[in-house]
């Protein structure tokens, strides 16, 4: 297959290319830490190639993809993570995790959708934050829920092309991003489980990717009860910790 990731320099992004290459797929890494780029690719000379370029950038993100074969899966993973206290809400802690999360994800949709062949994979990196409202994820959380969306709707646009859209939602990886965490984060999985979980519900097809199941069972269990019981429930944990 000719693979697509972005965010590829760290984290789960890196994690599956990685994995991929090793399966002997040709793997297109994209992001903006050229270094981290290419010491996973010089491991790989005939099978990875490198594209440089930040996703918040429209015009970057179609240059620098012009020019690549035709696909067979794309990883739309590349995102950041910001918190917010709400009682003293910052605008632009706001925009910069809209801009990336959202904004950028919507660039590299719209650069890469005409480059996956019929019959292709389209997966866009969630979180299970967009299961329940979190307090804190004002920002993150809200930026997931509307991936989440869009996969959704991606899904059915996308059929009459025969392309299958994924929303894949992890609960807590161990990358750099959730090291710079200050709270407890149950259930955390390396990102190699984390990959494993992914290719398999990748390599199944499915519309939606969850994992570790123990913890996003449970917040999706949560998510069914009536608003108030949620928010109820949610309150006595966090006043509990």
């Amino acid at each position: 297959m000719n693979i697509l990731i972005t965010g590829a320099s760290s984290g789960i992004g890196q994690q599956l290319a990685q994995d991929y290459l090793e399966q002997g797929h040709y793997v297109y890494l994209c992001g903006r830490n050229e270094r981290a780029l290419e010491a996973v690719a010089a491991k790989f000379p005939q099978l990875a190639a490198t594209r440089v370029f930040d996703i918040e950038n429209a015009e970057e993100c179609r240059t620098q993809l012009a020019d690549i074969k035709p696909l067979d899966l794309v990883i739309l993973n590349a995102g950041t993570c910001e918190y917010i206290d709400a009682t003293e809400f910052d605008p632009a802690v706001f925009e910069r995790v809209i801009r990336t999360n959202l904004i950028g994800l919507g660039n590299c949709v719209a650069a890469v959708i005409p480059l996956i062949t019929p019959g292709g994979q389209l997966a866009l990196m969630g979180s299970s934050s967009s299961f329940l409202p979190l307090p804190r994820a004002e920002a993150y959380g809200a930026s997931k829920a509307a991936t989440q969306y869009l996969a959704r709707t991606l899904g059915i646009t996308l059929k009459s092309r025969d392309i299958s859209t994924t929303y894949i939602a992890p609960g807590f990886v161990k990358t750099p991003l959730s090291d710079r965490n200050d709270f407890a984060m149950p259930l955390r999985i390396s990102v190699a489980s984390a990959s494993d979980a992914i290719r398999s519900g990748l390599s199944k097809r499915r519309k939606e990717i969850h994992f570790p199941k123990k913890f996003t069972w449970l917040l999706k269990c949560i998510a069914a009860l009536p608003l108030g019981l949620q928010q109820f429930l949610i309150r006595k944990v966090i006043t509990s910790t």
